[in-house]
């Protein structure tokens, strides 16, 4: 299917990049990127390079958009790329901490939501690995902010800020002092206080959630976006030149946004490629994977 694709790059990248102008007009977005392997020029060896993804997804609260996923290709991981991938961008960015998106933040730029499923991972690792008491009460108190989370999926914004400035609040709030009192109590240069000193430092980040509805506890959204990435390398193993990466990200862009929509990619692309020649440029809305579901549904 990539090669597919791949072989038809000119007549799809317009609709790419609709779909990515799309994914930059919401609310809020989620953000990750993932290494692959990239054929070095001028020699056999391979580099690694980087694969960018940003969802658009408003199931949780009910919005009207259809699911989108943008993907990018990249040769490094400089911060300037999400900074470029970005630019324009005045609304919330879920992500997590890598150092990269920090350019993506600020005045006159997008707002930063921080990734609570990270810090309930680097808990869990010191809880798996040691048996942390410390870990494990606020694994379970992480636990209560998700079991919140899962009763107002669907709900509109509105009402989402309202239960989790009610309910979710306390508990957040509750968990960050916690925390702050056990770091004195431990070694500061145990994996258990690594552990602590990150979701205090993420916390503030992540905090934005409790007052806003169209915001989510995590960026699992945008990790589940770069697993056919993951998966895939290990079958095609690299990627034989920058364009072949460009290509590709081309590629997982409509596959997974025709995912995400349950529409057939193989299907769905049949019918683009049969009529998008010929079709204008400003009308590229009528050839989207929700459009090609409507008429079966």
């Amino acid at each position: 299917m990539a090669d597919w694709v791949g072989r038809s790059t000119a007549l799809l990248q317009p609709l790419s990049d609709a779909i990515g102008r799309m994914v930059r007009q919401g609310a809020a977005l989620f953000a990750d990127d993932t290494p692959v392997k990239m054929l070095a020029p001028g020699n056999k060896k391979t580099k690694t390079a980087r694969v960018w993804t940003y969802v658009r997804d408003e199931h949780a609260w009910s919005g009207q958009s259809p699911p989108c996923a943008w993907y990018q290709f990249t040769v490094d991981r400089k911060g300037e790329h999400p900074v470029s991938h970005l630019s324009g961008y005045k609304g919330w960015v879920h992500a997590d901490g890598y150092s990269g998106f920090n350019g993506v933040f600020g005045d006159d730029k997008a707002d930063e939501m921080a990734c609570m499923a990270h810090v309930r991972r680097k808990l869990f690792d010191v809880f798996s690995s040691q048996g942390s008491a410390i870990a494990e009460q606020a694994i379970l108190r992480i636990a209560e902010l998700y079991a919140i989370e899962k009763e107002i999926r669907g709900m509109a914004p509105e009402e989402r800020a309202a239960i989790r400035q009610a309910r979710a609040k306390p508990i957040f709030d509750e968990l960050e002092d916690w925390l702050h009192a056990q770091l004195p109590n431990i070694s500061g240069k145990s994996p258990l206080a690594q552990a602590i000193r990150y979701a205090l430092g993420r916390m503030p980040k992540a905090r934005p959630y409790l007052g806003n509805g169209h915001l989510e506890l995590d960026n699992n959204t945008a990790e589940r976006a770069v697993k056919p990435v993951a998966i895939g390398r290990k079958n095609w193993m690299f990627s034989g030149s920058e364009g072949g990466g460009k290509a590709m990200a081309i590629a997982f862009t409509l596959i997974e946004t025709a995912k995400l929509n349950k529409v057939d990619p193989q299907a769905w692309l049949t019918w683009v490629l049969a009529q998008i020649a010929d079709h204008k440029i400003t009308r590229l809305d009528e050839l989207m994977p929700w459009r090609y579901a409507a008429p079966a549904a």
